[in-house]
């Protein structure tokens, strides 16, 4: 009789201990806030900037520019084209602004030779998503514009590894670029970024001031992500624009 109540007593403690077991990981679950992944993105000579990364803004924007930074693609790459108090964009292999990274870049079986895109998140390529406004210290996706022949989408869904970070407010980008961050420690560095001493191209088409006399060097950009795994982004084919302009004139010619 003894032995029973001993037994039933344990018994009652298991059930009680597994409640609050199970109770306390409703309550992790209920009050568990994931944090945003963080870039640290050190340039020589100028000092470290800290960017929070927006996953619920852009998505596969923050997945690109995780895998990316996480496999080295940006270090020792420039800011190649500064606009005072509009933008400091970089993140070409070429430095040049006409570069694209290689599905190497995000894989360990891509192609070499092989470019790639990624779509762009934001409202005016349907992504409504994306209310992040390009104001100071946000990052955005750079990519190509051929809006005045008439080809949007093609534009639109050009981004790859370049990205610019705001050193002033712009409304006008708004809707039409793929924001997915914000600086939230270095703004000093940002600054210095800004005052980059700056020439006009030779082999430019833009007579503003944005080729950089001698372009800050990217040291290196890591992204942690407090153990969240944001996966391999989605890619598509980029718009080949110089066999397009061919097959334009070709047919023009015939």
């Amino acid at each position: 009789m003894k032995t029973k109540r001993i037994i039933m007593i344990i018994a009652i403690i298991l059930v009680i201990v597994l409640i609050g077991l199970v109770g306390y990981t409703i309550y992790q679950k209920a009050t568990f806030t994931k944090q945003n992944p963080v870039a640290t993105i050190e340039i020589e000579g100028l000092g470290t900037m800290k960017i929070e990364l927006y996953p619920d803004q852009a998505p596969n924007t923050v997945a690109n520019f995780i895998t990316l930074a996480n496999r080295g693609f940006y270090d020792g790459l420039t800011f190649h084209r500064i606009v005072k108090d509009f933008m400091v964009q970089g993140g070409d292999k070429d430095g040049t602004g006409s570069g694209a990274p290689t599905l190497s870049a995000i894989k360990d079986d891509g192609s070499t030779t092989e470019t790639y895109a990624i779509k762009g998140e934001f409202v005016q390529n349907g992504f409504n998503k994306n209310t992040l406004r390009h104001e100071k210290g946000v990052i955005s996706m750079a990519r190509s514009d051929y809006s005045q022949m008439g080809l949007y989408e093609e534009g639109y869904n050009s981004a790859g590894s370049q990205f610019f970070i705001m050193t002033g407010d712009n409304a006008s980008l708004n809707g039409y670029y793929a924001a997915f961050g914000k600086v939230i420690e270095g703004m000093d560095v940002l600054d210095k970024l800004n005052e980059t001493e700056v020439t006009t191209s030779e082999d430019s088409s833009d007579s503003e001031a944005s080729t950089p006399v001698n372009p800050p060097v990217i040291k290196s950009v890591r992204v942690d992500t407090f153990g969240v795994d944001y996966g391999a982004p989605e890619t598509v084919t980029p718009f080949d624009y110089n066999s397009y302009i061919q097959q334009l004139y070709s047919g023009m010619s015939n």
